[in-house]
């Protein structure tokens, strides 16, 4: 029996990374179940994952650390190779909302240097660890088409929302970082590519779900209708299945047409 593919799917202990992780179990791969603070989330993950498995090659390891800190990073791409043997596809979709909102004119730095920590410097540089490792070991991904990098980022990234302002810029600039590793690992044959998803159904969203039900009913979405993680799972399954192969760099919109301009 081959070997499965690998991959890390950062936050994946619930919401859309639980989502993505499902998905791929589902598809014959092994992925690293990443937590930041709830490891017994991340444990119903791995047993989720195991239940829709295809094969008993397939593991879901769970592996902790904030990717906000260097020094989780390094510990955290260090049991995951260990774990997996190896690394096919890393899907930065770790974030965080900040722990209080409040209009920018009141916003304090330590919540935006919180959010930008977890939500920009982290998925940056854990990609950065996942390239050298990626360019250490060229041809040796058995993803169609070599190794993959997926930056999932927000509808945030391009929507003004005055409080949560760090939240945006946080995504603002993880488009950047997307576009800037896919200029990087091009010539290596490593395609990048950024999902943007739009209002989804998760923990994050809980709190303003009677907010944004009157806004879907009112057309905000075209679709009129919440997203849910397994529509980010599917996208992340087509990427590594090798549906996008002379893609790179590019944003797929997952909002149900939010990004629409419409008059």
């Amino acid at each position: 029996m081959l070997k499965p593919a690998t991959v890390l799917v950062t936050g994946s202990s619930r919401g859309l990374g639980r989502g993505i992780a499902i998905q791929l179990a589902s598809t014959g791969y092994s992925v690293a179940i990443h937590y930041a603070n709830n490891r017994a989330a991340a444990e119903e993950t791995s047993a989720a994952c195991s239940k829709v498995a295809t094969h008993s090659a397939q593991i879901f390891p769970v592996v902790g650390g904030n990717v906000g800190l260097a020094a989780d990073r390094e510990r955290l791409m260090e049991e995951t190779l260990s774990a997996l043997g190896g690394l096919d596809a890393l899907v930065n979709n770790a974030g965080i909302a900040p722990r209080v909102r409040a209009d920018i004119v009141e916003a304090t730095e330590d919540i935006f240097d919180e959010v930008i920590a977890v939500n920009l410097k982290g998925p940056y540089f854990l990609s950065q660890i996942a390239a050298k490792y990626w360019l250490a070991n060229p041809g040796q991904s058995i993803l169609p088409g070599g190794y993959k990098l997926i930056f999932v980022s927000s509808l945030s990234a391009n929507t003004a929302s005055i409080q949560r302002g760090e939240y945006c810029i946080s995504k603002a600039g993880l488009h950047m970082a997307s576009q800037l590793w896919a200029v990087r690992l091009a010539e290596a044959g490593i395609s990048v590519l950024e999902l943007r998803p739009g209002i989804m159904a998760t923990d994050m969203t809980a709190g303003v779900k009677g907010k944004y039900d009157e806004l879907l009913a009112q057309g905000l979405v075209p679709q009129k209708r919440w997203g849910n993680p397994d529509d980010v799972g599917l996208a992340v399954k087509s990427i590594l299945g090798g549906a996008f192969p002379f893609s790179t760099g590019d944003v797929i919109n997952i909002d149900g047409g939010f990004h629409l301009r419409r008059l």
